[in-house]
């Protein structure tokens, strides 16, 4: 199926995720004609967007339109008020994809009734095409459904389904969190440069290129992560005596251990 033959979506927030996953898709064969996008205040930007590509914008949606796709890309806060006027356009056809952290299919059913529906959990790097989904689709989702929801979120980078929603709160853990892990590894690493004696500024941009440009070697290299890290390490020399301290009993990984699980203890309350 390409993304011309998708059918209609109704995008409902065209915020930073639900604009940069429209952008995505008008630019790689989303016609415009079959996308509506609900939103009452989006940038600027995104209204020249919109009226480019010559899909439809409103503020909110007043009935008659069943999409073959609704996708949700509102925050978790504003789920209570935007769900309820959606009951009405989500028809036997319709798979409903959710960005939303925390809510599960229970909460997204008692407001929209019993439809086939996709959890997905995107992570910010979508918004340059560099992003990874985790996503989990209930039973009444059809292949056909599964497969248009993959060509969409896929615009923003690799898919990974996982096999039980209970996953998606891990997911959420490890990728839909982890840009953030990443930019304080650079906070962290920039920090501990200027108090070995470098300027502050010049500390940052070495620490930005680094974590930068190690990500895009990862990205491109078929190699995996502890050979990479291999490489780059000589016995006995100033990495192998960094590791030596990161990769104590009480260094990264531990720390990492529980960061992970209060992330994901977190997203568990979130959909309670």
């Amino acid at each position: 199926m390409t993304l011309s033959q998708l059918g209609s979506i109704v995008l409902v927030g065209a915020g930073n995720m639900g604009g940069a996953m429209l952008s995505g898709w008008l630019k790689t064969g989303v016609p415009g004609a079959s996308v509506t996008v609900v939103d009452p205040s989006p940038s600027e930007a995104m209204k020249v967007t919109i009226a480019e590509a010559g899909a439809r914008h409103v503020s909110s949606l007043s009935g008659g339109l069943v999409p073959d796709i609704l996708f949700l890309a509102v925050k978790p806060q504003l789920m209570d008020a935007v769900l309820p006027p959606l009951k009405s356009i989500v028809g036997a056809r319709t798979v409903v994809v959710s960005v939303a952290a925390g809510k599960t299919l229970a909460y997204l059913e008692s407001h929209l009734g019993d439809a086939a529906m996709v959890r997905a959990m995107p992570n910010t790097p979508a918004m340059i095409g560099r992003g990874v989904t985790g996503a989990y689709a209930n039973p009444k989702v059809t292949d056909a459904q599964r497969n248009a929801v993959q060509s969409l979120l896929r615009v923003s980078g690799p898919v990974e389904w996982v096999a039980s929603e209970a996953d998606i709160d891990a997911v959420t853990a490890v990728s839909g969190s982890g840009p953030a892990y990443v930019f304080y590894l650079v906070e962290c690493m920039a920090e501990a440069g200027r108090k070995a004696g470098l300027p502050a500024d010049l500390a940052m941009r070495l620490a930005r290129e680094t974590v930068s440009g190690a990500g895009e070697l990862l990205h491109q290299s078929p190699e995996d992560a502890s050979r990479l890290r291999q490489n780059v390490t000589s016995p006995g020399g100033t990495t192998a005596a960094a590791l030596a301290v990161l990769m104590a009993g009480d260094g990264m990984q531990p720390l990492f251990d529980k960061a992970i699980a209060a992330a994901r203890e977190r997203a568990e309350e979130l959909g309670r």
